[in-house]
């Protein structure tokens, strides 16, 4: 099992960037991808960006894209989302987690095993 630890969450004026943090323990990080995803009150999980284990390929939500950039550092075990000129409609609570499945289905909750506790983004207009 990996466990995850997002940070970064936090307030922020529309037009702002934060950037999040997940540092993964417990299996070797390079073996895996992560994925972000997000929660808004009163709607259900959401994908946001994707990278394959070995960080040579990534994945982003049509709502996010050209703003948000993801990585990874596979000598810290940490995966970023940095994320920039952002909206109130992004405001939601921000997760990683752990893809054992080969990116197969990069966009769906199922794919993933492991989960972060996630992290509140709110962006006020």
């Amino acid at each position: 099992q990996v466990q995850l630890v997002e940070s970064g969450g936090g307030l922020v004026q529309a037009g702002g960037s934060l950037r999040l943090s997940c540092v993964a323990s417990g299996r070797t990080f390079s073996n895996y991808a992560m994925g972000w995803f997000r929660q808004a009150p009163g709607k259900e999980r959401e994908f946001v960006s994707h990278i394959t284990a070995s960080g040579r390929t990534t994945y982003y939500a049509d709502s996010v894209k050209g703003r948000f950039t993801i990585a990874r550092d596979n000598a810290k075990d940490t995966v970023n989302l940095q994320m920039s000129s952002l909206k109130p409609e992004d405001t939601a609570v921000y997760y990683c987690a752990a893809d054992f499945g080969g990116s197969a289905y990069y966009w769906s909750t199922y794919e993933y095993r492991d989960w972060g506790q996630g992290t509140q983004v709110t962006v006020s207009s």
